[in-house]
């Protein structure tokens, strides 16, 4: 019985080893992580499109989602580099003041403050009380 543990193995049942579903263990099973076998396989441009199909199909059990991505992916080797975002945003401080002002949560003041820009940032900081030299500090900080 095949038992992957981590996120490598089990990408390589899915495109070199190709063994059937039952031949894993509960255990492995447990180790499956849908959402990360997503990710890593729709970091390979010749597998977006697979990766978009299988995520829409009901219902998302993991032995069905492994069995597709076995029969529909090539036998090979592949490398699955994992794209990161290079665009760091230093949003927090600013997201707190932001998120106080418009009484929403911080997730959804990150998104106003890449629609306000700085203008309406530093409007929006001074309507907060933030003297000129803080909200110079946090501009500059959140690289805005």
């Amino acid at each position: 019985m095949n038992s992957p543990t981590t996120i490598f193995e089990w990408l390589n049942e899915i495109t070199i080893n190709k063994t059937p579903p039952e031949n894993f263990s509960q255990e492995s099973w447990d180790k499956w992580n849908s959402y990360m076998i997503h990710r890593y396989l729709s970091m390979n441009m010749d597998y977006i499109d697979i990766v978009n199909y299988v995520q829409k199909i009901n219902p998302q059990s993991k032995k069905q989602i492994y069995t597709i991505y076995r029969e529909m992916i090539p036998k090979k080797k592949v490398w699955l580099k994992y794209v990161k975002n290079k665009n760091k945003k230093n949003y927090k401080e600013i997201a707190e003041y932001v998120a106080d002002y418009l009484e929403c949560s911080l997730g959804e003041a990150d998104l106003y403050i890449d629609i306000l820009q700085e203008v309406g940032v530093r409007s929006i900081l001074w309507k907060m009380g933030v003297d000129e030299d803080e909200t110079e500090k946090l501009i500059k900080k959140a690289k805005l």
